[in-house]
């Protein structure tokens, strides 16, 4: 599905971006897409399996999240250059919300550490990596060209970002909750 200019994130990973403009930035910038697999796959092992997750696919995990996280990171780069071309509320908002939902979320991943099991810790790095991404393509992309059809993936990702946002917050409430009262 096309999030912008007819380009989808498997188009940015194989560098087919219409007019030839396929580069690291475009690829950096539709990886993170695709973590949506493994974040279907551990919801659905939490779901319908007795056994945690293993050690060695929480470490697979993690690496797709670092992956993701750097990716991200390098893509907003040029943001926080002033290089990308984007008017200053959109270098704003694409710096305030990617850094800032990648060190949050970090930060109170580490103070909580020992108080959060190992798979739901990993749900909220996979979630942040994703949402990361997603809000750098959400603003980049608002104002873009094109009918709805051209666009559709801009709005579902909008659509599949507010239920992330809203399992983060509650996992995180919980969490804090859990520690006030314990």
């Amino acid at each position: 599905m096309p999030f912008a200019f007819d380009t989808s994130p498997w188009d940015a990973v194989t560098l087919r971006v219409p007019g030839n403009q396929g580069n690291w930035w475009h690829f950096l910038a539709g990886a993170p897409a695709f973590l949506a697999f493994p974040m279907i796959w551990l919801r659905l092992r939490s779901l319908f399996s007795e056994r945690p997750s293993t050690a060695a696919g929480r470490r697979v995990i993690w690496s797709f999240v670092g992956l993701s996280v750097c990716g991200t990171a390098l893509v907003e780069t040029p943001f926080l250059l002033h290089l990308a071309g984007t008017s200053d509320w959109q270098r704003f908002a694409v710096l305030g919300l990617g850094f800032g939902v990648m060190i949050a979320s970090g930060v109170l991943l580490f103070l909580r550490r020992r108080r959060i099991a190992p798979t739901r810790a990993c749900i909220l790095g996979l979630d942040t990596a994703y949402l990361a991404n997603m809000v750098l393509i959400l603003v980049v992309y608002a104002g873009a060209p094109g009918s709805f059809w051209t666009r559709s993936g801009w709005f579902v990702a909008m659509v599949i970002v507010w239920p992330i946002v809203i399992e983060m917050v509650c996992i995180f409430a919980g969490i804090f909750q859990t520690s006030a009262g314990g």
